[in-house]
């Protein structure tokens, strides 16, 4: 059965009830995926850190071996217990796909232990995945899709967090850090992490704007995130001399590479937002921007459209497959790169 409604969705990672025998959590933020999980096993399993209780396995294990899954569901725990068997898999369809709605099937028509609870955490399923389609038919099987963090989810988990270690933010604060927070559920929670220690458990009163600059300071990758904003930004010679400091700080053609496409990434993000009728600052904000670096990307925003992002895309991904392989100039190929972007940049007035 298909569950999509948040109170819906709570309520089942609380205590889904003896009935449910299985649940699919599938989606593209792994993070969300994996936090669902686990409430969900925390719910469902008497010891969760047993592994006699709890059999966790992924992709490779049943492809490489597809009795495996089967043995798995038919085992019982050594202390009585309920049995859980937690599956990991890509988002891509094939054997893994397959087998394991099979193994889901088998498991809800009572061929397995049927007090065993099988719980599947997957990325992002299609509507033609043979599993998603089982787990939303079934009745005892809670099909759960997630989906990419709204910035209230944000807020919300980053208040919560907060709270836990007796901190909190102004509405001003909250609102500045959130839009700065990427979308993806764990990078989101260590950027939250590292606010708590920057700010030192059981500090005393909700910490401002002020109080947030020394942290806001504090970029990770700055070298690689000023050049490709430099490159998108039409100036060849700051970008090559971005990527130069970062080289010689470790980092490696394949990381400026993912910077590059992290922010055509944003640029495209912005754009959807734009054709949506949001305005440029407000869509700048939504896509993550790092503050300091909202009014430079707001104006490139103005000349870079989808289509002028797609011509890039592929020049992108060339470069990307051409840095990845063995015995090749990673660090050449990522400036000369930028430099085409910079230079589509400039054709296009910035």
């Amino acid at each position: 059965m298909i569950i999509q409604r948040r109170p819906d969705i709570d309520r089942f990672l609380a205590g889904p009830g003896k009935a449910i025998r299985a649940a699919v959590i599938h989606g593209r933020d792994l993070g969300v995926v994996r936090e669902r999980g686990q409430s969900l096993l925390l719910a469902v399993a008497d010891r969760p850190d047993d592994p006699f209780d709890v059999a966790l396995l992924t992709e490779a294990d049943i492809t490489s071996d597809p009795g495996r899954l089967e043995g798995e569901l038919m085992a019982y725990s050594m202390m009585g217990g309920r049995r859980v068997v937690r599956l990991r898999l890509g988002a891509d369809k094939g054997a893994a796909d397959r087998l394991a709605a099979e193994a889901l099937a088998a498991h809800l028509d009572g061929r397995f232990n049927p007090g065993a609870f099988f719980l599947i955490e997957a990325g992002a399923l299609g509507r033609d995945s043979a599993l998603r389609r089982a787990a939303e038919a079934a009745q005892a099987c809670g099909a759960i899709a997630c989906y990419e963090d709204e910035p209230g989810d944000l807020a919300r988990f980053t208040r919560e967090a907060l709270a836990a270690d007796h901190l909190a933010l102004t509405s001003e604060a909250l609102e500045r850090f959130v839009t700065r927070l990427p979308r993806e559920r764990g990078v989101a929670r260590r950027e939250i992490e590292r606010l708590i220690l920057f700010l030192g458990p059981g500090r005393q009163g909700a910490a401002g704007l002020a109080d947030l600059q020394g942290f806001f300071g504090v970029e990770p990758d700055a070298s690689l995130s000023d050049a490709a904003i430099d490159a998108f930004g039409g100036r060849p010679g700051a970008a090559h001399a971005g990527l130069r400091r970062a080289a010689q700080d470790g980092e490696s053609g394949v990381s400026a590479v993912r910077a590059l496409g992290v922010h055509l990434g944003r640029l495209r993000r912005i754009a959807v937002l734009q054709r949506g009728c949001a305005g440029v600052q407000a869509a700048v904000k939504a896509s993550g921007v790092f503050w300091k670096s909202e009014r430079e990307v707001g104006r490139q925003a103005q000349a870079w459209s989808l289509g002028d992002l797609d011509r890039i895309q592929a020049a992108l991904l060339a470069a990307d497959r051409a840095c990845k392989q063995s015995g090749s100039p990673d660090q050449l190929l990522a400036e000369r790169l930028a430099i085409t972007i910079a230079d589509r940049a400039r054709r296009l007035g910035l």
